[in-house]
């Protein structure tokens, strides 16, 4: 059976933001979560749950939703992914994407049960990359190193010192859980004497103090997507800190930050600059050359051009991630006034007043206008 659409699973617009994708997920993780749905209802809820799920995932990350956009199911291949993708079977899939909701509401740590210990999700980790507007448009591919863990060479992972080994935890009996009893209730929690291990290290191994893992720093490929914006985050998935006791790492969240340009700025798929005219070729009209990020372009200034013209040259801005035309450029002319004008200059600026105003016709449209509204105010 063919997949249905993220869009449609969710029920939302195509040009959703990320906030209304996230409200109409947590809207129906609630209506179809396991504990809310039990007999009859119990399995068909259990797979409307999994598909919003996967399609929360997919639409969540800017990079997969740009591939999905674009070539569909097939460009968000679920054989590819890594720890804590989509698909994953059983309430374990369940209890995960619940807790992406609602675990950071009641602050506790996501977890499960492996081999009869507890087991947890590692953290998600941030890293800040800072890049120029011309990459943001154009898309790169990028190295960063950030920090991870390898099994520690002394004790071989174990945490106990060479020629010892950890030994069962006689408070939980190896299990990594104790009951708590109170009344007629009984609450399970995690063992505070080994903290869930299940297992006591009487000597711990002194290059890793009894982790087993040693902390280093990897490099990472990094693929940034052609018209990604300043604010935008792509998901690692698997890359954040490494879980305990055998529990999936977290995702590392990789935040975008677009410098400050020195010509252009950006709005959406637009881009604005400031192009200074002297006020010699506003008044007489001409071509002048203005800066796109392919390259040069022409622009033919018409005679008489104000302060404050804009003229458009269309599909010279930026493609964004999920659109399907770039922008425009929009090219603001900023006229320019004199400066330091010798004494013959300013006699032939005074000379061309005086003709002006003698000529009768209205050369000044803005200061004519602003005299008649004047009159009209003050009178």
């Amino acid at each position: 059976m063919a997949k249905r659409d993220y869009y449609e699973v969710l029920g939302v617009a195509k040009n959703a933001s990320d906030d209304d994708i996230r409200k109409a997920y947590r809207k129906l993780a609630m209506k179809h979560h396991p504990d809310r749905n039990q007999g009859n209802a119990a399995k068909h809820s259990e797979e409307k749950f999994k598909e919003a799920k996967e399609a929360y995932e997919m639409l969540s990350d800017a990079q997969k939703r740009a591939a999905y956009d674009q070539y569909g199911h097939a460009g968000v291949d679920p054989n590819m992914r890594g720890p804590g993708g989509a698909g994953a079977e059983g309430f374990g899939g369940f209890a995960e994407a619940f807790g992406d909701i609602f675990g950071d509401m009641f602050g506790q740590a996501r977890g499960g049960r492996a081999g009869g210990r507890q087991v947890y999700r590692g953290n998600d980790l941030s890293y800040a990359m800072e890049i120029t507007l011309e990459e943001a448009a154009r898309g790169k591919d990028a190295q960063i190193r950030i920090p991870t863990w390898d099994t520690c060479e002394t004790c071989h992972g174990s945490g106990a010192k060479p020629g010892t080994k950890p030994i069962t935890c006689t408070t939980c009996s190896g299990s990594g859980n104790v009951q708590m009893r109170q009344g007629f209730f009984s609450v399970q929690q995690t063992c505070p004497q080994c903290r869930g291990t299940g297992k006591i290290i009487p000597e711990p191994c002194t290059a890793c103090h009894g982790q087993g893992r040693i902390k280093r720093q990897k490099t990472l490929e990094v693929k940034i997507p052609a018209g990604i914006d300043d604010g935008m985050r792509i998901r690692s998935v698997g890359n954040g800190e490494p879980g305990t006791n055998g529990g999936p790492s977290g995702d590392l969240y990789i935040e975008i930050r677009v410098k400050k340009h020195d010509i252009f700025e950006r709005d959406g798929d637009d881009l604005h600059c400031q192009v200074p005219v002297s006020f010699i070729t506003a008044a007489l009209g001409g071509e002048i050359e203005v800066p796109t990020l392919a390259g040069k372009a022409a622009i033919d200034i018409p005679e008489g051009t104000q302060a404050g013209k804009q003229f458009r040259l269309r599909g010279k801005g930026i493609k964004g991630i999920r659109s399907s035309y770039p922008g425009d450029l929009y090219c603001h002319i900023l006229v320019e006034t004199p400066v330091k004008l010798t004494e013959h200059q300013r006699k032939l600026l005074r000379e061309l007043e005086d003709s002006l105003k003698k000529g009768g016709a209205k050369h000044s449209p803005s200061a004519d206008s602003w005299t008649d509204r004047l009159k009209s105010f003050f009178s």
